[in-house]
């Protein structure tokens, strides 16, 4: 019996409660993601991915989000000794995050289908945009295990990149299959007590022995504490000071023989969120590790090698951010649907809709610019100067700014549910502590910042590749000659502001040019998008959705003065019907 059908005398009490989005398929309720799809994936590649998306997003809405859900409630126990007394340390998982697993690597492959060819039955390496969309899907029901997946790609990467032929043979395979009885998973080993987001002051020494790189000291924050092939950075015994001394390691769990590597893990990080993976604190006693690349006593390339992670990791940051915030406004609007109170739906309440607005427009604006990086990706990884330098600066961008918005929407979902958000039998709990965690990894907002200001656009020139990027972008769309003006004028100052501040080292202004970075890129990009969905006869209203932007978050307001209604707009945005590009354009030209 459906709660509008019946009458107030015969609903069950719990026909009061609002519903929930689980239990559906997170691909098909997706038409945004379907239409940039539609846009930014060649047409043969989507082709053949369709069908798989459909399969996860209904993996994701049902099993997978009933396993995530028992694997954040069982977490992961670390056994310090065997059962014979020996220091041989292993973790133990919840059979739910071990199903889980089977689901990410063994079944769909996401660690290795841009790595190896053949994965789905794609017959190259998939581009990054299909990768990153497994990513998204996947990650709305389950948060903490994209981390290792994450971590085995981009470890792959590194590895194939810079380690040498025996390093490679005696790793990649194990890292590039599917098989989970032979698979090497992942993890990244970085954070010391001396260094978090500093790391020159990296402590960890390597000292050449016997013809082998062994490690002494330890780690303090490990993801995939578990993981078989982890990455990190150490300091070659007599290396300079800084970053300059730090060199790169693969370290394996086991080693030729099958002999358990000199390591211990120690403690296991009590996590607020994310807490179906396990992290950890790690003592090194002579642990092997493979160098990749130059290993010396003087200068070393580590870092500069590591970034190649973390700004893949960056983007993988915004994805699963994107994803997060999907499945926070896809509850938020099964409440605002499916809830009755006060004589009707809430829905219907203007003070709802305008909540449920400031949850849709950030979680469109992160996918926007998330598949959009991708596209540029893999222009760039196709040998594309002008979109490697677009990617520079996107993925800081996107991270800085996509995390914070994840806290917001989750906390802004959270309260739309009311009370039983709080509680943790509904997804909401633990999609806001899951949350808070993206503003931590690769980077606080902090470091985000500095690195698009003070890196990306003061030493990389990026914010000159941005803007022609962009420009490019609206040249494809039919827009309202005022509002392309408009968008235009606004990427100008945005460019030109973070451009003032890279170079008068304005260091307090970091935060705010980075914003505007991200706010001009993502309604520049809906505009585009929207414009172009409706010239195909399809949904235009992701340029009303630009309008919003430009309105809301690059526009001066007066607290202490009511602004213009945005109750058409909302309309638009908010109604189950597709808006056509007529009704869009006379909108945003208003």
């Amino acid at each position: 019996m459906r709660l509008t059908d019946a009458p107030e005398t015969r609903r069950a009490l719990e026909d009061w409660l609002a519903p929930e989005c689980s239990g559906g398929n997170f691909y098909e309720m997706d038409r945004s993601l379907q239409d940039l799809h539609l846009l930014y994936m060649p047409d043969d590649e989507r082709a053949h991915m369709v069908p798989h998306f459909r399969r996860l997003g209904a993996i994701a809405g049902t099993r997978l989000d009933e396993l995530a859900r028992l694997a954040d409630r069982h977490e992961p126990t670390l056994h310090v000794r065997d059962h014979r007394g020996k220091d041989e340390d292993w973790i133990e998982f919840h059979p739910a995050y071990r199903e889980m697993e089977q689901i990410g690597y063994g079944d769909f492959g996401i660690h290795c289908m841009s790595r190896r060819p053949g994965v789905l039955g794609w017959p190259g390496t998939v581009s990054p945009i299909v990768k990153y969309s497994f990513q998204y899907l996947f990650t709305q029901s389950e948060f903490g295990l994209m981390c290792p997946i994450s971590a085995t790609d981009t470890s792959a990467m590194l590895i194939e990149r810079y380690g040498d032929e025996a390093t490679k043979a005696r790793l990649l395979p194990g890292m590039w299959s599917q098989d989970m009885r032979e698979i090497l998973k992942g993890a990244q080993f970085m954070t010391e007590k001396t260094g978090g987001s500093d790391v020159g002051n990296i402590a960890l020494e390597a000292r050449l022995e016997d013809g082998r790189w062994r490690l002494y000291g330890e780690k303090w924050f490990c993801s995939c504490a578990d993981g078989d092939v982890a990455l990190l950075l150490a300091r070659p015994a007599g290396a300079a000071p800084g970053t300059a001394g730090l060199a790169l390691f693969a370290l394996p769990r086991r080693l030729e023989d099958g002999s358990r590597n000199r390591y211990r893990i120690v403690r296991l990080k009590d996590k607020l969120g994310s807490r179906s993976m396990a992290s950890g604190e790690i003592v090194f006693d002579g642990a092997v590790a493979y160098p990749l690349g130059k290993v010396g006593p003087a200068e070393n390339p580590g870092l500069k090698q590591m970034m190649d992670q973390v700004n893949m990791s960056r983007l993988s940051h915004g994805v699963r951010a994107a994803g997060m915030m999907r499945r926070c406004l896809n509850e938020a609007l099964a409440v605002a649907h499916g809830r009755f109170a006060f004589g009707g739906r809430l829905i219907d309440k203007p003070l709802m809709r305008r909540q449920l607005a400031k949850l849709l427009v950030p979680t469109e604006q992160v996918l926007s610019l998330a598949m959009y990086t991708a596209r540029m990706l893999g222009r760039a990884e196709a040998g594309d100067a002008a979109a490697a330098k677009t990617v520079r600066i996107l993925t800081p961008l996107l991270k800085f700014r996509s995390a914070r918005d994840n806290v917001a929407v989750a906390t802004g979902a959270m309260e739309a549910r009311g009370g039983n958000g709080y509680i943790e039998d509904w997804a909401n709990a633990r999609l806001v502590r899951d949350a808070h965690l993206g503003v931590l990894w690769e980077g606080t907002s902090n470091i985000n910042a500095l690195d698009v200001i003070t890196r990306a656009v003061a030493k990389v020139g990026a914010h000159h590749a941005l803007a022609d990027s962009l420009n490019a972008t609206l040249a494809e769309a039919r827009l309202p000659g005022q509002f392309r003006g408009e968008l235009q004028g606004t990427i100008d100052r945005a460019i030109g502001f973070a451009e003032s501040v890279a170079s008068s080292g304005d260091e307090p202004h970091a935060r705010q040019a980075s914003n505007a970075l991200y706010h001009v890129t993502t309604a520049a990009l809906l505009a585009s998008e929207g414009a172009r969905l409706g010239a195909m006869g399809r949904d235009a209203r992701r340029l009303v959705l630009s309008r919003m932007v430009l309105d809301h978050r690059l526009r001066a307001h007066d607290p202490l003065v009511a602004g213009a209604s945005d109750r058409d707009m909302l309309a638009a945005v908010l109604g189950e019907e597709a808006v056509g590009l007529d009704r869009a354009s006379a909108l945003v030209a208003a």
